[in-house]
């Protein structure tokens, strides 16, 4: 992929509208916000849900003509690009490096590479530092990115596929949730190294000696080692677990308890990190209820695949293009992981014709079967204007019922 010539130095005067600083994950660090966030385990945890989650949406393209006729992946270079998007990454592996990119920086990016004919053949996501919104005389919009290793890509916006969250004061960019979180991970990492230094003088220091009198540095040393001789070695036969020591010194157990936060605190800054992330504990640790998922799949995974559909429309088609009914659609389901009696009731969804037997399946992880996509319809019902009655256990001709009885009133009148 290589920098399009839009820049050059001729182009110096182009005007700079918006500068944003990206998210990066280099550096050693994990707690500190400084482009090391995502190696902290408590927002990886809570961004690996969501990335895998949305990364088994399944791309499709649809074709709706004059005649309201549907069809799906008409085109086989579309089907391709959306199931490889390019040659070294699926497309649920794209869509989960947006997703991660998008909750460590509240933006994602990725660029649509076309062919000579114009038509898009690859989709490459963007890693950058930094990126610049530039806009050239006519008005049109260019983004310009810093990569970590100095290469600097500018591309056209209708070329730039852009996830966004927290779209606040900018106009282009999300705002990023930095200022937000810095100072919660501050608090993490200094729990984080009270804990180490728990464990660490707990296994160094289990015992205090605070002598009542001024002594050289060399008494304090010999009367520590003596104590330790007489009363820490328990190999020699004979302890009776307990230890006598005169006015001269008090002896205190050191605890790890003594140098561990507050549980409370430390659960309290974990909560008010998962709500910046919207996400919860059940859902990081698999413990959800039905309702749980449904909850958080609805208000969380169905807005970012609406966004991703809207923006992979706009972006593989033109303008006439959608006016023919082409549109990219993200196909999920909060009922993946429904319990077995509620997918077990879609059963009922067959026979009245909102759901195809291989779309149920699908639901209990099975392979479509031939002829399964067929919608199919009970016969004891229809439409009320269809013109055919059936017979409704009475007797009676339904279709006459609904008539009103018109032909017996003018035999009546014969």
């Amino acid at each position: 992929m290589k920098t399009i010539g839009l820049f050059s130095r001729k182009n110096k005067g182009v005007p700079v509208s918006t500068s944003y600083k990206l998210v990066t994950d280099y550096g050693s660090g994990f707690y500190s916000w400084n482009g090391n966030i995502y190696q902290s385990d408590i927002v990886r945890s809570a961004i690996s849900v969501k990335a895998t989650t949305v990364g088994k949406a399944i791309a499709k393209h649809i074709r709706t003509d004059t005649n309201d006729q549907i069809k799906i992946n008409p085109d086989v270079y579309l089907s391709f690009l959306l199931s490889d998007p390019n040659p070294l990454m699926s497309g649920q592996m794209l869509q989960e490096k947006m997703i991660t990119q998008l909750e460590l920086n509240n933006n994602a990016f990725a660029y649509v590479q076309r062919d000579a004919n114009g038509l898009p053949n690859a989709i490459w996501p963007i890693i950058a530092s930094s990126v610049e919104a530039l806009q050239d005389d006519q008005g049109n919009l260019y983004l310009r990115f810093y990569k970590k290793n100095g290469q600097i890509y500018t591309f056209s916006y209708s070329d730039v596929i852009h996830l966004r969250k927290d779209f606040n004061e900018d106009e282009i960019f999300g705002e990023s949730n930095g200022k937000t979180l810095a100072p919660l991970m501050e608090i993490v990492s200094t729990t984080d190294q009270s804990i180490v230094n728990a464990i660490k003088n707990s296994s160094v220091i289990r015992w205090l000696l605070k002598f009542n009198q001024s002594l050289r540095p060399e008494d304090i040393k010999k009367n520590t080692q003596a104590f330790v001789d007489d009363f820490l070695k328990t190999e020699e036969s004979g302890n009776i677990g307990a230890a006598g020591i005169d006015a001269k010194a008090e002896a205190t157990q050191v605890h790890p308890d003594d140098f561990v936060p507050n549980d409370k605190q430390m659960n309290a800054t974990v909560d008010r990190i998962y709500s910046i992330l919207h996400i919860n504990k059940a859902i990081i640790q698999a413990s959800y209820t039905e309702n749980q998922w449904i909850s958080w799949y609805e208000s969380q995974i169905e807005p970012v695949i609406r966004q991703m559909a809207d923006q992979w429309t706009n972006r593989l088609f033109n303008r006439r293009e959608r006016s023919f009914g082409n549109r990219i659609v993200f196909e999920s389901s909060d009922l993946s992981y429904a319990s077995m009696q509620t997918k077990l009731s879609l059963v009922q969804f067959a026979d009245r014709g909102i759901m195809s037997p291989n779309e149920i399946r699908q639901f209990f992880n099975l392979p479509p079967v031939a002829g399964g996509d067929e919608m199919l319809l009970r016969k004891d019902t229809g439409k009320l204007n269809d013109g055919h009655g059936t017979d409704n256990g009475t007797g009676t001709d339904t279709d006459s019922n609904l008539k009103g009885g018109d032909e017996n009133d003018e035999s009546n009148t014969d």
